[in-house]
């Protein structure tokens, strides 16, 4: 599996190319920003974008889906709960900063255990609210992208609207440190860690 991390957007929420050595297809990860760049290095690659996936609907993992929808025609999957997000400025938090990003309604909606297919790669979605009611994970083998769930040794905001904090400690409780030590998470924003190091070093797990 390729692995690509491009920070995009002013507050550099990590953007995800994941990619299928066997077939060239690829899923692009919460697209927040920077739609040129991200479609330069799927050039670069040499992939064809097959699904655009977002594990929650805040803005600055939402900024660059339409451009690139419009340039692969790729289908756009949001987590039911999160739906509205895409449509609703206020609720995606660009309306705070004056943008209002108003994007068309999601392709697919996901629900926790769902399946998508990535070439021969295949994405679990797991549902992990808190940072929002419909945020996911996405687990692919020893590998799990957890969006603003789960940092390196952080957790994800929970005062926004719809958040929780309560509900988000129980779902990476609950969904992610059940997983192997040494499985590998590719965080929203900031570098790489292990389910191992989390569970040793995060200041939020700590019973």
């Amino acid at each position: 599996m390729l692995i690509e991390t491009l920070p995009v957007g002013n507050l550099e929420a990590n953007c995800y190319i994941i990619g299928c050595p066997e077939t060239d297809q690829a899923a692009i990860v919460d697209p927040g920003d920077e739609a040129r760049r991200i479609l330069a290095q799927v050039a670069k690659l040499g992939l064809t974008v097959s699904a655009i996936i977002l594990t929650h609907g805040h803005y600055d993992h939402i900024g660059a889906v339409a451009e690139l929808k419009k340039a692969t025609g790729a289908p756009v999957m949001i987590h039911r709960q999160d739906s509205e997000m895409l449509t609703k400025p206020a609720l995606n938090l660009s309306a705070w900063l004056g943008e209002d990003i108003e994007l068309k309604p999601a392709d697919r909606l996901l629900e926790d255990g769902d399946l998508i297919k990535v070439g021969n790669l295949t994405l679990e979605v797991l549902h992990t609210p808190g940072h929002t009611p419909g945020g996911i994970c996405l687990k692919v083998g020893g590998d799990v992208f957890t969006g603003d769930t789960l940092f390196a040794q952080s957790v994800g905001r929970s005062d926004f609207p719809g958040g929780s904090h309560t509900t988000l400690i129980n779902s990476i409780k609950q969904k992610l440190l059940v997983l192997p030590d040494d499985t590998m998470i590719y965080p929203g924003h900031g570098p790489a860690s292990t389910i191992g190091q989390e569970k040793r070093l995060n200041p939020y797990l700590q019973n």
